[in-house]
């Protein structure tokens, strides 16, 4: 019984650790979001989108591929 403890609880750790790595990769924008649009932040959705779209030019390659999939 304590052999499948110590190979199960090393496993589950791995997975979570992975699972932890890919949440805090950047899905897009949000490095952007920080960099050009921090003063509108909290004033919701559609002044973030706004403000992206206003600093287009100087949007990663990532962000902009999110934008422009988006239909914005």
């Amino acid at each position: 019984m304590k052999s499948v403890f110590f190979v199960i609880i090393p496993s589950l750790l791995l997975a979570s650790a992975a699972s932890a790595q890919k949440e805090r990769q950047d899905p897009g924008c949000a490095r952007d979001v920080a960099r050009h649009c921090r003063a509108v932040m909290n004033d919701g959705d559609m002044a973030v989108l706004d403000c992206l779209k206003q600093n287009r030019a100087r949007l990663s390659k990532t962000c902009e591929k999110v934008l422009t999939e988006h239909g914005q």
